[in-house]
């Protein structure tokens, strides 16, 4: 998990379904996202806490300290289990605690008689609603695009029948775990529990088989996210 996301709506959606009461202190777009195919490395939106409220913020998926930079790709994800002990994400526990909106995600399960042959599966939401999936991010203010700056998003180990589709999913919190994700006033030791224990159980999420177009990222249509 998770290699591909969607993001269609529009923001304000996402942030209606997360009921906050807090001031977004930078503009963004109200217009629908659109995004039926986020890949690694490019740039989708997060919501991170800033002074005076929250900032919405175009970040590249994909985040490496100073000191490995270059030496392979920058990961995407991180798992709950070592996330906050490891060297690694060492500068982005806890401060950089961010949330990654989104409406679903994909995996692709290897055909038990063709290894090498994969078919993708899209999850969602059971209820439709949106998705809130913990996230760590830098980013560096600046009118500049900074290229340190990167997120990556926390993994849990997968329950029940998602199990069969990966053993991995993403860290998705309920609205009000979420705001508590990113409220600056949440402990350390509060918010460990969140990354170990707060991910929504696998009855809370449906998944149908898609068509194998996902994996080409120039591909953004609804058609993607079409049960076959």
């Amino acid at each position: 998990m998770c290699g591909r996301y969607s993001i269609y709506d529009s923001m304000d959606r996402y942030l209606q379904q997360l009921a906050l009461d807090l001031v977004v202190i930078n503009g963004y777009d109200h217009e629908r996202i659109n995004r039926y195919n986020v890949a690694p490395s490019t740039r989708v939106e997060l919501i991170r806490p800033a002074p005076g409220g929250v900032s919405i913020d175009r970040v590249k998926w994909g985040w490496s300290p100073f000191w490995a930079k270059g030496k392979r790709p920058d990961p995407i994800n991180a798992r709950a289990e070592t996330v906050m002990t490891g060297k690694f994400f060492k500068s982005l526990w806890p401060a950089g605690r961010a949330l990654a909106p989104a409406n679903g995600w994909f995996e692709w399960l290897p055909d038990p008689n063709v290894p090498k042959r994969k078919q993708p599966f899209y999850i969602s939401a059971t209820n439709g609603e949106p998705l809130f999936f913990g996230a760590l991010a830098e980013v560096n203010g600046g009118l500049e695009l900074d290229d340190r700056d990167g997120f990556v998003i926390i993994t849990a180990a997968a329950d029940e029948g998602l199990v069969d589709i990966h053993d991995r999913k993403p860290l998705v919190l309920t609205p009000d775990l979420a705001k508590e994700w990113i409220n600056p006033a949440t402990t350390v030791e509060r918010a460990e529990v969140i990354a170990q224990k707060g991910c929504r159980p696998a009855t809370d999420f449906k998944w149908h088989p898609v068509s194998k177009l996902i994996g080409n990222a120039r591909n953004q249509g609804a058609e993607l996210i079409t049960p076959i």
